[in-house]
């Protein structure tokens, strides 16, 4: 559970947790705080923010967040620490501890921390929950914080709005002051902002997942999409469109610009490019159109479709998405997941290859070719194809083997 915890947020390479806390339900506290001067200059406060923004962002600067509040309210140690939405598991997600060595790789007594149920949203400190007595005989300080000069604590649990609960803890050495009332303050001034930055850093990495998601459907249903910006020129394509352009047979990129081989179909895709721009800026509706490319390999034409993007009033600025261009290789050879083919048509591995095959255009003797087996064999395994997945012909099976999702799983 802790492995998809560490997904949604896109960290990797961390240490796990000390100070870990225990999901517990309680109302969410906005606690009212002095001015930002009165706590914190405005330089640091700024700095902090943009620190935030970079963080929601690019996992690896959190580091580095972590590391200002640190040294703002003089702690050895800065925590973030993750816990499943259930609240069964925890793991240090980052350390700021201004170049020292980092706190242990797992907390064996984390269990035991006082401060598992401390509640929601709201800075708590040592002093809060025992005495200064009762904390030096604890067994978790005696155990596992006096052996790494951890003596102070200040802590607190931020949800966010998928309903995980990170833990924020800020700790001191024993020589050091306890935290006061004014660290305090200064801690539930940051914790909103601290709140956002990961509620933006999951949708951002949710969404990047999703993109990622669909660019691999598209590549591996050898579908190629380019991407290109108000001028007309490449913002980015998938993987299947960057294997059709660096084929160069029929379709390139030239300066920046999709170009074709030859001049008539050059001069036919730039006109559709242009209208295309056109339409992204004077209607909100998509023009779609389509063309097909010859090819110097004398293979079958490229089928090509363009469309418009429109803009909406965040993306006013340089480099924004203004037309797709979408690319089929019709006569590209398919290699849909094995296994996914014979769960999904009740298929022998051998029956599987062979109806592979006879999608990828091959008859059924050039098939039994090219798996090296008898065409008797060959004409008893579609047999027993024809009967599991109830079709009658090959062209028939063929058609429903291209429309299957077979072709979205992994090789």
């Amino acid at each position: 559970m802790m492995a998809s915890a560490y997904a949604r947020m896109g960290f990797s390479g961390y240490t796990s947790p000390s100070m870990a806390c225990v999901i517990k339900e309680g109302p969410i506290i906005e606690s009212s705080t002095p001015a930002t001067a009165e706590l914190i200059s405005t330089e640091r406060f700024n700095e902090f923010i943009n620190y935030l923004y970079d963080a929601a962002s690019r996992p690896e600067a959190w580091t580095t967040c972590l590391e200002v509040i640190r040294k703002q309210l003089g702690c050895n140690f800065a925590s973030l620490v993750i816990r499943d939405t259930k609240g069964e598991n925890e793991g240090l997600i980052v350390t700021a501890a201004g170049g020292r060595k980092d706190l242990l790789t797992h907390d064996v007594y984390a269990e035991l921390s006082p401060f598992r149920d401390i509640p929601m949203e709201r800075f708590m400190t040592i002093t809060d929950l025992m005495s200064e007595a009762e904390w030096r005989e604890c067994f978790y300080y005696k155990s596992w914080c006096r052996l790494h000069s951890v003596y102070h604590v200040m802590a607190a649990k931020i949800v966010t709005d998928d309903g995980s609960v990170y833990g924020l803890n800020l700790t001191r050495p024993e020589s050091e002051p306890a935290f006061s009332k004014r660290d305090l303050d200064l801690g539930h001034l940051l914790m909103p902002h601290i709140r956002r930055a990961l509620n933006m850093h999951l949708s951002l990495h949710r969404d990047r997942q999703v993109i990622s998601l669909y660019s691999r459907a598209t590549a591996q249903l050898m579908v190629g999409v380019v991407i290109l910006d108000q001028n007309g020129k490449l913002l980015e394509s998938n993987p299947a469109a960057s294997g059709i352009l660096d084929m160069q047979d029929g379709l390139k990129v030239s300066g920046d610009r999709l170009e074709t081989s030859y001049a008539n179909d050059n001069r036919k895709l730039q006109r559709l490019i242009k209208d295309a721009l056109l339409h992204s800026l004077t209607s909100s509706s998509r023009m779609i159109e389509g063309m097909s490319v010859c090819r110097p390999s004398g293979q079958l034409n490229w089928g090509v479709v363009v469309q418009s993007i429109s803009p909406d009033e965040w993306t006013e600025g340089k480099q924004r998405p203004s037309v797709a261009v979408f690319v089929r290789d019709t006569d590209g050879k398919a290699d849909p997941s094995i296994r996914l083919a014979q769960q999904l048509f009740q298929l022998t591995p051998a029956e599987t290859l062979l109806a592979i095959q006879l999608a990828n255009g091959l008859s059924l003797e050039e098939a039994a070719e090219a798996l090296n087996i008898r065409r008797n064999t060959a004409r008893a395994h579609l047999r027993s194809i024809f009967s599991k997945t109830g079709v009658r012909r090959q062209t028939e099976l063929v058609r429903i083997f291209l429309n299957s999702v077979a072709w979205l799983g992994d090789k």
